[in-house]
């Protein structure tokens, strides 16, 4: 066992069976046997890619989507520019490169990070050393905010409930001293009212997710646009619910692994429910647009031109990389459809770049 596993289950012989919620909690952020206390997770020698790290061109075009919504909010000065698990700060300085595009935008901007990670902290203070960090958005300055959230979402912790005969009932993780393993189970008491009405005739065995930090999170986030002036920016993986299916997942080394196996030592995600976090926006008095899929996002913000014109530029072999990186963002079959953008901002700004048909 991983000495995260045996944490956990020192835990679980004092409480008992711990909710897949709490289980990623510790698992990620732990402050000595976390995950996120961990080097460096993302990147070739990580256990992920993300868009940033893929491409410059997803981070100039999201770069160029902020600035056209700081116009429109009457170009405000100063301003917050927000990142939530900003990584290794990739999309941020590509995206200020490209605001400087855009006369006094890069100025106006005061950049703060959420983030947990103190070892990537310490690669964001190489490349945005003028930031500030937060550990949650709760800690964000009350102002005129542009934020962005590229694959936060997912790494929020979630409930699973799964259906039976006497209804849905949660699973927790629970420790097993026979095999010294780590195993799944189902709460005795069943939950039914916290599932969605509408999967009341779901089939048996159904599960059905719920991540209440990204909602609460994202009402914060709402309530702050609403209330200052401002917009959001969600690009993750996901779905538009509510619906059933088990999207827990574990990564390591750029392979899926066990979810239960070695924790502390993999990246635990699950797919975003869009629609829970469209209730929420809505909820809080701010407006949505969205979700479109990823491809057709980057589409509508010109990555197609962009592509081309930087494959013009470059040899053979970085041209044909960059067409490789184009597709990789967003064909169908790869991160184009599973992955989608929505964007949150006050009501009365004009449509945001990228979601109108």
């Amino acid at each position: 066992m991983t000495p995260l596993a045996e944490h956990l289950a020192r835990l679980m012989a004092i409480e008992g069976p711990l909710t897949i919620a709490r289980y990623m909690t510790e698992a990620l952020t732990h402050p000595r046997l976390g995950y996120y206390a961990r080097a460096q997770p993302i990147g070739a020698g990580g256990d992920f890619v993300t868009s940033p790290e893929i491409s410059q061109m997803f981070g100039e075009l999201i770069g160029l989507w902020c600035a056209d919504r700081w116009q429109a909010m009457g170009q405000p000065s100063p301003f917050a520019l927000v990142e939530l698990g900003p990584g290794r700060g990739t999309l941020l300085a590509d995206a200020l490169r490209a605001g400087r595009l855009v006369p006094g935008f890069v100025e106006a901007a005061r950049l703060h990070l959420v983030e947990v990670n103190p070892a990537l902290r310490a690669l964001q203070r190489e490349k945005l050393p003028a930031a500030e960090w937060h550990a949650h958005v709760s800690e964000l300055p009350d102002a005129a905010t542009i934020l962005l959230a590229n694959e936060y979402f997912d790494a929020l912790p979630i409930r699973q409930f799964q259906k039976t005969d006497s209804g849905w009932h949660e699973r927790l993780v629970d420790h097993e001293p026979e095999t010294d393993r780590l195993r799944l189970v189902l709460a005795p008491t069943p939950a039914s009212r916290l599932v969605p009405e509408v999967l009341a005739q779901a089939p048996l065995h159904s599960v059905h997710e719920i991540a209440a930090p990204a909602i609460a999170q994202l009402r914060l986030i709402a309530e702050r646009l609403a209330a200052f002036g401002g917009a959001a920016l969600v690009v993750d993986y996901g779905y538009v619910g509510p619906a059933t299916g088990e999207t827990l997942q574990a990564v390591r080394r750029h392979a899926f692994a066990d979810v239960l196996d070695r924790p502390g030592e993999s990246d635990l995600s699950a797919h975003v429910d869009f629609d829970a976090l469209r209730r929420a926006a809505d909820e809080a008095g701010a407006e949505v647009h969205g979700p479109v899929g990823q491809g057709e996002f980057l589409r509508r913000l010109g990555i197609d031109a962009r592509a081309d014109g930087l494959a013009r530029n470059a040899a053979p072999d970085g041209a044909a990389a960059i067409r490789s990186q184009h597709r990789r963002l967003t064909a169908e079959s790869a991160m184009g459809s599973l992955f989608k953008a929505m964007a949150i901002q006050r009501k009365g700004l004009s449509m945001p770049a990228g979601f109108s048909a």
